[in-house]
Order: C-alpha cells, then structure tokens, then sequence
C-alpha cells in the first residue's frame, strides 16, 4: 500500500531488509522501533517540524489519566470501525486513537504525523499498526483507494489526498476542536464547523455530526502538561488544579 513520496515517483515500496525500496531505487529504511520515516526535505518547514518530543509526552500523560476517553468513546461510536476495515489517521500524533481503536476493533491500522517524536511515541506503544512520519498536508504515501477509513483528529485536512485513498464506499471522520474546548485555557473559541464542511463540499457528503464535550479535574500537574500540549507553558501566575473542557466537534462525511 506504500508509495515513494519522492517527486514524480510514487511506484510502490517493497520490503527488504530492514528497508523499503521502490524500482528505481529510492530506499528508506525502517527504525529499529518500527516507524518509516519517508518525510521528504522539501515538505518540512523546520529540521524539527511537528510537535516537540514535550509535547508528545504531555498528551501521552493526559491519555493515560484517561482524561480523554470520553471523546475516544464518541470517535469509535461515530466511525464504528470493524475487523474487517483499514482505516488512516493523518495526523495522528502519538497514536492514542488510532492504536487504542485498533485493539478494541482488530483492523489494519496506519498511521501518519510530521514529527518523529510523535510517531516514534506511537511505534512503541502500538507496535502492531503501521507508522509513517510524512506531511499529510502534501502527499499522504499510500495509494489510490487504500482505506476504508480516513480520520482526521484536531489535525490538518487534505480533502483531495483523502479523497484519493479513500474507498468510493469509505468513510471520513473529521474532529475539530469545539468553541468550548480548553475554554478555562485558551478563553474564547470559535466554531469551526461551518467552514470545515465547505473545505470537503466538493468531494464528501456529509452525513453525521455530533459534538463531545467533557470535564476533567486536573491537578497542577495535568493543567501543566494541556499548557504544553497546546503550546502555552509559560504563565503570567502559577498552574494550579482546575476543571477543564475537552470537547470535540466530529463530522462523518462520505465521498460524493
């Protein structure tokens, strides 16, 4: 299902030996924790792109307090994966939702994240998915038609390349974070539904939308670690505990 993500290439990638290679030799070769990195350098913005290895632990540290299970609940409810399903998640982060879906549901689970930290995270702790750092915004490295499934979970959203590796009978879940989302946090959100349905107007047909919201209490600890999965560890006074919103908006869409 691998394609080469070199420019005017994209046959498709063969295993061997530790490395994947296509026929004209482009070769990457896979970390000894699993993941393939097939970034290629003229799709990152920085020699770092993507969420810091700080970041990743932060949300790894607030998915293991099950802070957020209620909206892992709400995802697999709404997307109602099956054994028999192949399912993409672009922009996947450290794998929480993908990885802990596909051992509950038994499918063939791939992932894709700009950052190594990220999807080495996820390597580890998922080994039996596929993880793949690449810039979904650019080129997602599968073929034509390879999934059943395509999330997109409070990440960028490619329509055209998850319209290409999307079954003509799959379909996508879009989450998007809600207005009161981190509200204690962040102060004012904005709805975003709207303009997120026209971004796949063209390609998919919306047929389901729901929003998750749930409350945590939080230690000092667990505010500090949503400050640094969201970018914002630097406060003008102290963390202290508080209760904070997580809340999602998810839309079900299939393709037009």
């Amino acid at each position: 299902m691998l394609v080469c993500p070199v420019r005017n290439c994209h046959l498709p990638l063969i295993g061997s030996d530790r490395r994947l290679v296509c026929e004209r030799g482009h070769s990457f070769d896979i970390a000894r924790s699993g993941y393939i990195n097939l970034l290629q350098p003229q799709d990152r913005r920085s020699n770092q792109p993507g969420d810091t290895a700080a970041a990743v632990a932060a949300r790894r540290r607030l998915h293991d307090r099950a802070v957020t299970a209620p909206l892992l609940d709400a995802i697999a409810g709404m997307v109602a994966p099956t054994k028999g399903d192949v399912a993409l998640d672009a922009g996947s982060g450290d794998g929480f939702y993908l990885g802990t879906l596909a051992r509950q549901a038994g499918f063939g689970a791939h992932g894709v994240d700009i950052s190594v930290p990220a999807i080495e995270a996820a390597a580890r702790r998922y080994p039996e998915c596929q993880w793949i750092v690449a810039n979904a915004d650019r080129f997602v490295p599968y073929a034509d038609r390879s999934f059943s499934i395509v999330m997109s979970i409070t990440a960028r959203m490619n329509a055209s390349e998850f319209r290409r590796v999307l079954r003509d009978d799959g379909r996508l879940l879009v989450a998007i974070p809600a207005p009161d989302d981190l509200i204690e946090l962040r102060g004012s959100g904005h709805d975003r539904t709207e303009r997120t349905i026209e971004t796949f107007a063209d390609r998919f047909t919306l047929v389901d939308r729901r929003r998750e919201t749930t409350l945590a209490e939080l230690d000092a600890a667990g505010v500090e670690d949503v400050l640094f999965s969201i970018y914002r560890p630097m406060r003008s006074r102290p963390v202290e505990a508080m209760r904070v919103t997580f809340s999602l908006d998810m839309l079900l869409f299939r393709p037009a």
